[in-house]
């Protein structure tokens, strides 16, 4: 595979020798992408010599506009990983600033990125840097996490570059990711659905589709091979093996159930309206009376349908349902948990304003097999990757118990 090796002004830039070897030594081909100050700690050629390709150190090098170089190398790579980071690049990057060749090589690609920040201990502990940090996290943006130590300036603390065997590692999950949901069939729901009143007007929720599609990102990036089932929404999708759009829950229950049996996990993550107009108008209403009654009838039950399927076939995908709730939240989802026999419930309170519908952050608690564990608020990246690793575990357990118990279900 092809790497981008993007190199900043750091003292941790003669790491990135060593990580740019030990990616070749993992089969991959490297191209490097300096910036000027980098260039001040190592030279280009060192990186020439290690990589046999040309060092990208200026996107206005007589003859390389002819190719449009950073347009070209941002859709050949498979994944762009800047080490050292220092926090100018990360809070360039995270602003959509593009003055040099490595932060509009950022803004042009559509590969992965994965970032190892190495800076001075005060200045990673920055708020303005944490914010940047956070903004990446929240577009999907992998770290390696600086190990701590005696720094370069004398300091002692957190800061220092990862060890190249970290970074290389790191970079190869990426790429070729080993964890359990390696090649799992993964479905996931996401986003608010619409229940039309009449051609003009509907019945619907806030829900943007934020927090499944991050959950979908993420899987993807795991190794999943991840379909998503989503609801009207402005939202971009993230990269996935297949996007199924609907617009109405009896759309959406179509499109799962069609889907269910084919299977390994299922995440019910969309806002599913619980009720929808019995007859849909088929020319817009006229606002002629004070009042107006619109009977609803209730949606199908799609997560507690594939809970009772289990129930009735002894088998099918592991399931997550979300509970979004304004009170009771987590007596609620335990219900829900046990009514729909599901593995794990995702609870959370709609009623802030700064988790739940419409917003990037979100504090969820897990409702699981073994008890319930409350999540501070975080990014939904964060969240979904937390998600993610719970599913994990639950999917290891199951195949563990499978042989044991082979046709029976046990509420788990």
């Amino acid at each position: 595979m092809l790497i981008a090796l993007g190199v900043c002004g750091g003292i941790g830039a003669y790491k990135a020798v060593e990580v740019a070897r030990g990616l070749q030594k993992r089969g991959h081909d490297v191209i490097t992408v300096m910036t000027q100050s980098a260039a001040r700690f190592v030279g280009p050629i060192t990186f020439e010599a290690i990589t046999r390709r040309r060092v990208i150190t200026n996107q206005f090098d007589p003859g390389v506009n002819a190719d449009i170089e950073h347009i070209s190398v941002a859709s050949s790579i498979d994944l762009l990983l800047i080490a050292p980071a220092t926090a100018n690049i990360i809070g360039k990057i995270a602003n959509g600033i593009a003055d040099d060749a490595l932060s509009t090589l950022f803004v042009a690609t559509r590969a992965p990125v994965l970032v190892a920040p190495a800076m001075n201990t005060q200045m990673f502990a920055n708020e303005a840097v944490r914010r940047n940090l956070d903004t990446l996290v929240s577009r999907g943006v992998r770290f390696v996490e600086p190990g701590e130590g005696y720094l370069a300036c004398g300091w002692i603390g957190k800061g220092r570059l990862a060890e190249s065997d970290e970074i290389v590692a790191a970079a190869e999950a990426m790429l070729r990711p080993q964890g359990p949901l390696r090649g799992l069939r993964l479905l996931v729901t996401a986003g608010p659905t619409f229940e039309d009143v009449d051609p003009v007007r509907y019945i619907g929720n806030r829900s943007s589709g934020r927090m499944g599609f991050a959950i979908a990102g993420e899987a993807a990036r795991r190794g999943a091979a991840v379909t998503l089932v989503a609801g009207p929404t402005s939202v971009e999708p993230p990269p996935v093996a297949d996007v199924v759009r609907v617009r109405s829950a009896a759309e959406m229950h179509q499109a799962v159930l069609a889907m269910a049996d084919e299977q390994q996990v299922v995440i019910m993550a969309a806002a599913v309206a619980d009720y929808a107009p019995v007859e849909r108008q088929a020319q817009k209403m006229t606002k002629d009376n004070e009042s107006l009654t619109i009977v609803l009838k209730k949606t199908p039950d799609i997560l507690g349908e594939l809970g009772q399927r289990r129930i009735a076939t002894g088998g099918g995908p592991l399931l997550v349902g979300f509970a979004a709730e304004t009170e009771d939240v987590v007596r609620r989802a335990s219900a829900k948990r046990e009514q729909k026999h599901v593995d794990l419930i995702v609870a959370n309170d709609v009623s802030r304003a700064d988790a739940g519908f419409d917003v990037d952050t979100n504090a969820v608690t897990f409702v699981g097999p073994e008890g319930t564990e409350t999540l501070p608020l975080q990014s939904k990246t964060r969240v979904a990757s937390a998600i993610l690793d719970r599913v994990e575990k639950l999917f290891v357990e199951r195949a563990a118990e499978r042989p044991a118990k082979a046709g029976h279900y046990d509420g788990r």
